[in-house]
């Protein structure tokens, strides 16, 4: 059924699925982005209400594989997207994301269980204590997974397709969609991965320009400069600026934690 996997004793993809199918919604809907703060987690999206953080991650998968190949994957239930993703990063990769996104929706569901039972119990105890301090580890646990997730879904990506450019095309093409992608990703407070990783990627990038463009593509291939241009020093200056459009602390860090 769709992107899920049955076994005996588990199914897998099953956030993935909820996610992709609450996408393919909002999309018919047309329901407008908005942006939200979950477990300290900031971002935009079309689903503010149903499965959010698992649909930020899909989405960027979503952008970086194409909408039309999750779709197609959902709504036939076949392994189209997951070959595509696996084949653009490695399936050993395609199955960490999976099971994250598992992990974020069945602590999503233990957190509402928890809620429900003290919500049953008229005096604050030792056993309700306990669950408060079991439902702040599920958020605390939430959080660490959706930002390791998406750092490796940036890095795995955006790692392999760099290794695959071969002409002065691919370069431009390249600098656009990781440019782009700041748009999708989720922050909390002092995350700094993704213009780290952006302004690292577009030192090498420079280099890898200018021997695709001396014709040089072997040494483009094997060879990164430790050298920094000017170019790379006046991003690196300016990188806090970079990035803040749609995500910036003052846009979005505005928004009431749920």
């Amino acid at each position: 059924m769709g992107l899920c996997d049955y076994t005996e004793f588990k199914v897998y993809g099953l956030g993935l699925n909820e996610a992709a199918v609450q996408l393919i919604s909002s999309k018919i809907n047309g329901i407008p982005k908005e942006y939200v703060k979950y477990f300290g987690i900031s971002f935009e999206t079309t689903s503010p209400s149903y499965y959010p953080l698992e649909c930020c991650l899909v989405n960027q998968l979503a952008y970086l594989i194409g909408e039309d190949i999750l779709f197609e994957s959902t709504l036939n239930s076949n392994d189209l997207f997951k070959k595509a993703f696996s084949d653009l990063t490695s399936p050993k990769v395609f199955m960490a994301v999976q099971n994250a996104i598992d992990d974020i929706l069945y602590h999503e569901e233990n957190i509402i269980k928890l809620n429900n039972k003290i919500a049953q119990i008229d005096d604050r105890n030792k056993k309700v204590d306990h669950m408060i301090k079991k439902i702040d580890e599920y958020k605390k646990e939430i959080t660490l997974t959706f930002m390791r997730t998406q750092n490796l879904i940036i890095s795995s990506y955006f790692d392999t397709a760099f290794n695959r450019i071969v002409d002065l095309e691919g370069i431009e093409k390249y600098r656009r969609k990781l440019y782009c992608f700041k748009d999708l990703i989720g922050c909390t407070e002092g995350y700094t991965f993704f213009n780290d990783y952006y302004v690292t990627k577009m030192e090498k990038l420079e280099h890898k320009y200018t021997l695709l463009e001396n014709g040089q593509f072997e040494t483009a291939l094997k060879i990164m400069t430790k050298k920094e241009s000017v170019f790379i020093r006046f991003l690196k200056t300016l990188k806090k600026f970079v990035f803040g459009g749609s995500i910036s602390k003052e846009n979005i860090l505005n928004s009431n934690d749920r």
